[in-house]
Order: C-alpha cells, then structure tokens, then sequence
C-alpha cells in the first residue's frame, strides 16, 4: 500500500503525518497553529508527534485543543524525557501527558533518547502501561542501531514498535545501517525534520526539480522522505496554507533522474556516520 505505514501489532498509518515541536509556544499564533492541526486532520494526516518537553507541555496542551472531538481518528505520539524515564517516572510522566492531551490513551509512547536509568527500567513501564491500555505501543526516539541493538537483548525489548530519528536529504546517515536493521525487523522509521528545518530550501537541484514538478522545494524535499518504504515523515507546519503545501507531496511522483540528481547533490552514506540529532 502507497502512503501507508504498518507497524508491528498491524496498524495502518499514514505515511506523512504532523510534528509540532516549537508549537503551542505562542498565544499570538495559537489559534492559528489549532486550524493548521485540525487541517491536517481532515486531509488524513493523521500521525500528530508531541512531547512533553515540546515548551515544558504546551505542545500537548495545544494538541489536546486541536483533536477535541477527532481523538479517535488521531494516531498520537508523545515522548517521556530521558531524565523521567526511571520505572516510576516513565509512568508519572505518562499520566502527566494523558492530562495534558485530555485523552485516556497515547497510542504511541517512546523514549526521546537514551537517559541515565537502564532500558530494563523504562521498558518494564512502558509494558505496564500497555497492559493497562494507556499506551498502545511503544517505541524509541533518537537511538542508533548499537542502541537498538542492546534494546533488544533484554526481556521484552523487542516488543518496541518504532524508531524517530532525524532524517533528511542531508541527513542520510541511517541508510547505511539503521534503516535497513528497522525494516528487517518491521519497526517503522519516524522522520523528523524532514525538510531539515528548512535549510535545505534554497538548494538549486532542488529548486531545479521542483520547477519540472510545479511543486516546491520542501515538497520535493518530503517526497524524496516518503519514497521510502516504512518511514512517517513529521513535518512541523503552523498554517493551513502549509499543511496544504506538505500535503501535496502526495502526489508527486519522482522520476529515476531526479533521484539521481538528488544523490549526487546529497550523497548516500558509504561508512558508518554516527546517529545525528538536533
């Protein structure tokens, strides 16, 4: 299926969701980012990934605002700190978020990144959350397959559901070895900053392609992401115009050539590159 991500307990996702990392920071823009949200929504966008550290919770807050009354179409990521992430921790800050997103579940919980307490620790949370139903999956955010790796030699590691990373044009690293150890064991890739904040807008091979598709660079940018079998890209977008603009990519198919031209401009990893975060 084109478009779609599968994870592991076999539910079906849209491949191009919402990020909202720098939203609900601002109560000029608030209104805004809520239409730009719900939006998404509606085109079937939606994957929406938060945080609790997204501005110390407001992320979550502005979230919960933009899927009243939508909750159940909406697939919800949310993030436990690495300082939380003790056994008793993991479990307060999940509770904390629930509040926040005005929801009774968080269909996917995960680590943002690996933290002082041991694995064991978080996971046995995340598990007991699970059996109470107030996560439905979990997963890891910012680990490395060496990291992955060590995930899943303790007892029930292997039960995690996904991987979010960062991942761009000029962020290739993962394909080298990351990528492919995810999709041998069906653990879905969630990309952020897919559109690498918009630095990589101004580049004229891009420009270049997204003119022979009547499209934009950061389109162009976001379906050269989801070309990608099992990967969800989570671009950030605070305006409905955006969010339209974002979901365009959609539809753009892109040709050998211009995959071609976009290697040689961005290069694939040949070695090992140590997993980058921002």
């Amino acid at each position: 299926m084109k478009n779609v991500v599968i994870f592991p307990n076999g539910k079906v996702v849209p491949a191009l969701g919402q990020g909202t990392w720098n939203m609900g920071d601002s109560l000029l823009n608030k209104q805004e980012e809520i239409k730009a949200l719900r939006k998404g929504i509606e085109l079937g966008m939606t994957v929406i990934d938060t945080a609790e550290m997204y501005g110390a919770g407001r992320s979550e807050k502005l979230v919960a605002e933009a899927i009243e009354g939508v909750r159940d179409n909406v697939f919800l990521i949310s993030k436990v700190l690495p300082s939380n992430a003790s056994y008793d921790g993991t479990r307060r800050a999940c509770e904390n978020s629930l509040k926040r997103l005005k929801t009774n579940y968080i269909d996917l919980y995960l680590l943002h990144w690996e933290g002082p307490f041991p694995f064991e620790e978080t996971v046995e949370a995340m598990l007991s959350l699970q059996q109470e139903g107030k996560i439905l999956q979990w997963g890891v955010s910012n680990m490395d397959v060496l990291e992955m790796e060590n995930l899943y030699a303790i007892p029930e590691g292997n039960t995690c559901a996904a991987d979010e990373v960062l991942y761009n044009l000029t962020r290739r690293g993962i394909e080298y070895d990351l990528m492919p150890w995810c999709n041998n064991r069906h653990i879905p890739v969630i990309a952020y900053s897919p559109i690498e904040q918009g630095r990589l807008l101004k580049h004229p091979v891009l420009q270049e392609i997204a003119s022979v598709h009547f499209a934009t660079p950061a389109q162009i940018a976001l379906a050269w992401v989801l070309r990608q079998p099992g990967v969800i890209a989570i671009p950030k977008a605070s305006t409905e115009k955006h969010v339209l603009e974002n979901y365009k990519s959609l539809s753009i198919h892109l040709t050998q050539s211009d995959l071609s031209r976009l290697d040689e401009a961005f290069p694939a990893p040949s070695q090992k590159i140590p997993l980058q975060m921002l």
